[in-house]
């Protein structure tokens, strides 16, 4: 999920706090030069806008408030055609200088979707976001990874507008990457190879992005070696999918996973494969061979894929295994990882329309009442009678407003809060691990007006980035201007160093505390009861 901010500029970390030094990007009187860290070269052109060659060609980008921007960087030839359901190939190099000041076209994608601008097959482009730095300072920045949300199935790096956490003193990469039926679709038609990869070709878009940071960061000052991914809701999955990833080892070095510990558990091979025979039916390739789906129109794929499930595919080579196994087993990369999870996150779904559960898409009830409170548990968590009277005793509806609040309550705590605390838990052990909860319940909606408001799924979001398609644009209080400062520096910092503590806000390790930084205005602090509030010993009872 995806959301949106107007603009709001406050007072920043010191740079020299965050252990780094100033990044290589400056704006020269007459035109912009940038010197490339990594390799030690200098590119230079006039003509107005900053001008860095990469491996590829040389791309001139646009000053914003703040920094420079970079937009629309392809990391990878279209996937189109014979490329379908094909690991990415690397982008056509190019002569003279590209201009980089506008967005690619977004992958393609079902309507409605909250993402503007076009929509292509040829979708993989990257943008790179520096803040301004005088040259005598030239050096490489932390480098933040977003990947955005959508279910895997919506969304575009155009989503996010970081100017604010450039301005902290980060590089931050923000890209596209194939969906839906295009990016996940699993067949057996389209292994490359017996064993090879299949339906995670989103995964391997994304895999490809890094790798594209890693050989070209350095040329807008960023640390190719200190790179963090960070991803909310499917964009969080996502970073959880390269914890366990082999072929995402060693690029990156930390990990931020917002609301994205929703679905531990990704599908067998055969599962999604029977899956993927039955969409090349609906999308009229009867035969199932691989030329009849690459030669099928575009939206045809699109339409008949399905939204109710989210991707992702234990196919032996991009993911050997679920998430939550490998996770469990330690075998995940070892970086400093921090995770949390939103007051309510099911509050947002409901109000959609949409129940989420264990990563599974289903219509919302319509109406929830207290006669059949224990019905539709039963049916929304697929449990039985008995678990769902135990569940109902946990969460009577005494405590809360409405039947359908009391819903929310109990799904947030199964689907997302105590699945967070079992990642951290697990995490923890071997790594350094930070944890949070977002307890704004005041955050100003951005999609979806809640009555009564509170802190749902996506609703950090306008705290660390600008949204810009959101449908609403209320601006944050005082009290919020200040928390998201807090956030911003504490994502920087953990960027910078592997923890996000700053001279103005402790953040206990997991490992040592067991303890959680709520984050609540005008500034966070440690919550002793999260494990408590969120019924986590019962849900951890199957």
């Amino acid at each position: 999920m995806n959301m949106t901010l107007t603009r709001r500029w406050s007072r920043r970390v010191p740079l020299t706090a965050l252990g780094v030094g100033l990044a290589a990007l400056t704006l020269a009187a007459g035109g912009a030069t940038a010197a490339d860290a990594g390799h030690g070269t200098t590119a230079s052109h006039t003509g107005g806008g900053p001008v860095v060659t990469t491996k590829d060609g040389t791309v001139r980008g646009e000053a914003v408030p703040g920094g420079y921007t970079f937009r629309g960087l392809p990391y990878a030839a279209a996937p189109s055609g014979d490329l379908r359901w094909r690991a990415p190939r690397p982008p056509a190099a190019w002569k003279g200088v590209r201009d980089a000041t506008d967005y690619g076209p977004n992958c393609l994608q079902p309507a409605p979707t909250p993402t503007v601008g076009p929509q292509s097959e040829d979708c993989l482009y990257l943008n790179v976001s520096t803040p301004k730095q005088p040259r005598r300072h030239a050096a490489v920045r932390p480098v933040l990874v977003l990947i955005h949300g959508g279910g895997l199935s919506l969304g575009a790096g155009r989503d996010y507008d970081p100017a604010e956490l450039a301005a902290e003193g980060t590089v931050v990469v923000t890209f596209n990457y194939r969906l839906g039926a295009l990016g996940f679709l699993a067949h057996p038609a389209l292994a490359s190879r017996p064993g090879g990869p299949a339906g995670n070709y989103g995964l391997m878009d994304q895999q490809a992005a890094l790798r594209w940071i890693r050989h070209n960061i350095g040329r807008f000052g960023g640390n190719p070696h200190n790179v963090t991914i960070a991803g909310e809701s499917a964009g969080g999955l996502s970073v959880l999918n390269h914890l366990t990833s082999p072929g995402s080892r060693g690029l990156f070095q930390r990990a931020i996973v917002q609301s994205g510990a929703f679905a531990l558990n990704q599908q067998s091979l055969a599962t999604a494969k029977a899956a993927g025979t039955a969409i090349a039916n609906k999308a009229g390739c009867a035969d199932q061979s691989a030329t009849c789906l690459r030669a099928l129109p575009a939206a045809a794929l699109v339409n008949a894929y399905p939204r109710a499930a989210i991707p992702g595919v234990v196919d032996g080579a991009v993911l050997k295994e679920s998430v939550g196994t490998a996770l469990a087993a330690g075998r995940f990369a070892r970086v400093p990882i921090l995770n949390g999870s939103n007051h309510d996150e099911e509050r947002l779904f409901l109000a959609t329309g949409a129940v989420l559960h264990n990563g599974t898409y289903a219509a919302a009830p319509k109406d929830v009442t207290a006669e059949n409170y224990r019905q539709t548990i039963a049916s929304v968590l697929g449990v039985s009678g008995a678990r769902a009277r135990a569940i109902v005793r946990q969460y009577p509806l005494d405590s809360y407003a409405s039947p359908r609040l009391a819903l929310s309550a109990l799904l947030g705590d199964a689907n997302f809060a105590c699945t967070a605390l079992q990642v951290d838990k697990w995490t923890s052990k071997r790594v350094p691990t930070f944890a949070y909860e977002f307890n704004d319940d005041a955050a100003p909606a951005r999609y979806q007006r809640l009555d009564p408001p509170v802190a749902t799924h996506a609703s950090e979001l306008p705290y660390l980035v600008d949204l810009p398609d959101a449908r609403f644009q209320d601006p944050l209080n005082r009290g919020q201007r200040t928390l998201a400062s807090h956030m911003r520096a504490a994502w920087a910092h953990f960027a910078a160093s592997g923890n996000p503590s700053t001279s103005a806000v402790h953040w206990p390790s997991f490992h040592r505390s067991t303890q959680v930084l709520s984050l609540q205005p005008p500034k966070p602090r440690v919550e002793q009861d999260f494990a408590t509030r969120h019924h986590c010993s019962f849900w951890a009872m199957h």
